[in-house]
């Protein structure tokens, strides 16, 4: 055959690859799962609401009024009676709550950092052990540890301090066991030896190196325990007795359990509920995007 024959002769052409075939979305599951979703958001939303438009009312307006719509707005003068109120004291529980939660969180986030990564990092008999007992931790809940909680603090007389509410707020088991995770994942081994190697301390590795690959998981624990925290209500109830150091959440159950006698506290009580959650929210609007990550790569390793 000659040259010219040969450039005739059409090229094979590759076989085509069959593309895989999406499955088809079934609008009636698709319309089903909206519909769910739509009415649990409407279930915790509307409390929310209610209360936003509750503390814009006046007292007389609050029961004679659509309670799902706003009336005459008396907010300023709501807030304003409530900061004035017998002495400011509701901002006084504002400080206490910040001091229990921010520095309460914040130590117990550095604790449970330092432990999750020695459990990770450190080969020593017994690891294992503390590590389920760790676990062992999680799953008791908070108010089977009140009682001996109390009993321990007032063999030591720390009950009715500050030290009784915040010293227990330091512990967080499940701040360790997310630690621990994410430190397996996230900080190699490779990286330690190479600063051993240059001279650096374990101290110095935890504080310089290791913190930094770690941020994810210590904001999510810290977020997880601030809120926690904030949110307490059975510690406080048991280990209190003055008011000028009760949390906002205990304050406001005070007043609370005295509407009958003083029923402007009402008002006092709802407005009062409205601003203890802002906190909350800018809490977690600052860090949600490092509390996703920290959840996603506990969840991918456990």
């Amino acid at each position: 055959m000659s040259r010219t024959a040969e450039l005739t002769v059409p090229a094979r052409r590759a076989p085509r690859v069959a593309r895989p075939r999406r499955p088809k979305e079934n609008p009636f599951s698709r319309t089903a799962a909206m519909l769910i979703m739509g009415v649990f958001t409407l279930y915790f939303l509307v409390p929310v609401w209610w209360l936003l438009v509750a503390s814009t009312k006046s007292r007389g307006d609050l029961f004679s009024t659509n309670p799902l719509w706003f009336a005459d707005l008396a907010f300023g003068e709501n807030l304003t009676a409530l900061l004035s109120y017998d002495d400011g004291v509701y901002l006084r529980w504002i400080l206490n709550s910040l001091g229990y939660a921010g520095g309460g969180a914040l130590v117990a986030t550095l604790l449970a950092g330092m432990c999750g990564y020695a459990l990770a990092k450190y080969r020593f008999p017994g690891r294992e052990l503390i590590f389920n007992v760790v676990l062992g931790g999680v799953l008791v809940p908070a108010t089977a540890l009140a009682l001996p909680l109390f009993l321990l603090f007032s063999q030591v007389q720390l009950t009715n301090t500050f030290w009784a509410v915040f010293l227990p707020s330091v512990v967080s088991p499940f701040g360790v066991y997310l630690a621990r995770v994410f430190a397996e994942a996230s900080v190699p081994d490779e990286l330690l030896e190479a600063s051993r190697i240059d001279g650096s301390g374990e101290i110095r590795t935890f504080f310089t190196v290791s913190i930094r690959l770690m941020v994810p998981a210590l904001i999510t624990v810290f977020l997880f325990q601030f809120v926690g925290i904030w949110n307490n209500f059975f510690l406080p109830l048991i280990m209190l007795r003055s008011d000028e150091l009760f949390p906002v959440t205990y304050g406001l159950y005070a007043w609370n359990s005295t509407i009958n006698q003083f029923p402007e506290l009402r008002t006092f009580v709802l407005i009062g509920a409205l601003l203890s959650i802002v906190p909350l929210i800018i809490t977690f609007l600052l860090l949600q995007r490092y509390w996703r990550s920290g959840l996603g790569a506990g969840a991918l390793k456990s």
